[in-house]
């Protein structure tokens, strides 16, 4: 059995290489700022929303962040499944 290395944990972790900021803009240019707001109800994503204030937030909240990384997954497999031929 060979030992794992760094990159063989996270070849298949869809979150490996990404940054917060490249998760939220894709978060929000999928949903929008208002759907994001209802679906994570946090108030930098509801009352004037941005990039900046979303990051500065998530940084320092760690069950926000998680909150933030679950949905990008969501919208990942919901992704996969709608590009999925019907048969």
């Amino acid at each position: 059995m060979q030992p794992s290395t760094p990159d063989n944990k996270q070849a298949r972790n869809p979150l490996h290489g990404l940054t917060l900021e490249a998760i939220v803009t894709q978060l929000a240019d999928h949903y929008g700022w208002d759907d994001l707001g209802t679906r994570i109800p946090i108030r930098c994503f509801t009352h004037d929303p941005s990039v900046g204030s979303s990051l500065k937030f998530l940084r320092k909240t760690p069950w926000a962040r998680d909150k933030v990384e679950s949905l990008y997954l969501f919208m990942l497999r919901d992704q996969k499944r709608q590009q999925r031929p019907d048969n």
